[in-house]
């Protein structure tokens, strides 16, 4: 547990702007295990803003693991949407060993949050995938919750199923992978244009993800990706950005991208080692 002296994780103030740090996959350290109930608990104690991933199950409802398949992240086998509820209550994380969280866990875990928590659900199955089953689960179980909930997702059909049935949900989208193959055979106009058509979508979203070397790309071209999304009513999520070495704090490197990074005024950083990226921030900031 971190204590009062050590930097909380959950946020850097520069020039007058807030941005968030985000445990990526319930992680505040790289060191956690992965999607950790107890780190979870800790984030809604503290008002943290956290990401975990979700995969539908064969009853149309979610359990928190990243990959298609149980092997790797668990000690089951098969993959996950042909999977019961009973089948994953006997199945524990490869790290830690700790059971499953299933989405019926999770809302009881949220009925009780701090006001600042925010918790992302990634989404990592498609629209057909999940149907109209899945989404009424999330409907039946995340209607009324004291956490806030933003989800996000590559189903952009998805995204705007949850909004017909859940608009009080927050909502975001990642156009990273579609804006690097258009940058690639159009350059950096045509991805401001693809970019202002996604703002400006059906699927309504509150949040934009997006890949950090591709925010910074884009600057250096004179295209500022934060502040046009900003200027539309936007958040902007810059992912990933975990230290190297979160004891020695920043490497050269990592410096001048973060610190360009920061100028750019994302509202929120996905991380794996918040709490060591505050602390070598206000090192650097300070000396």
């Amino acid at each position: 547990m971190t204590t009062l002296l050590d930097a909380q994780g959950l946020e850097i103030v520069h020039a007058g702007h807030r941005t968030r740090l985000k445990w990526h996959r319930l992680r505040k350290r790289f060191a956690d295990p992965l999607f950790s109930a107890e780190v979870m608990a800790e984030g809604f104690a503290a008002g943290a803003s956290m990401e975990l991933d979700l995969r539908v199950r064969a009853d149309g409802g979610f359990v928190v693991l990243h990959d298609k398949e149980l092997e790797g992240e668990t000690t089951g086998r098969g993959p996950i949407a042909g999977s019961s509820i009973g089948d994953l209550r006997d199945i524990r994380m490869q790290e830690g060993g700790w059971p499953l969280i299933l989405s019926e866990d999770l809302a009881a875990m949220m009925q009780s949050t701090h006001p600042a928590a925010l918790l992302q659900f990634d989404m990592k199955d498609d629209y057909e995938t999940i149907g109209a089953k899945g989404i009424e689960h999330l409907a039946e179980h995340f209607r009324d919750i004291a956490a806030s909930v933003i989800v996000s997702g590559g189903s952009l059909d998805l995204i705007v199923a949850v909004k017909e049935k859940l608009p009080h949900l927050l909502r975001g989208i990642d156009p990273t992978d579609k804006l690097y193959e258009i940058g690639k055979a159009g350059g950096w106009k045509a991805v401001e244009v693809e970019l202002r058509a996604d703002l400006s979508g059906p699927t309504e979203p509150d949040t934009i993800y997006l890949h950090w070397p591709l925010i910074l790309n884009a600057a250096k071209e004179g295209l500022d990706m934060i502040a046009l999304c900003q200027d539309h009513g936007k958040w902007v999520d810059a992912w990933t950005f975990t230290l190297k070495n979160p004891e020695a704090g920043f490497s050269e490197e990592e410096w001048q991208n973060f610190s360009a990074l920061m100028a750019l005024k994302p509202d929120q950083i996905t991380t794996d080692e918040a709490p060591a990226t505050e602390r070598a921030w206000r090192l650097r900031v300070a000396s």
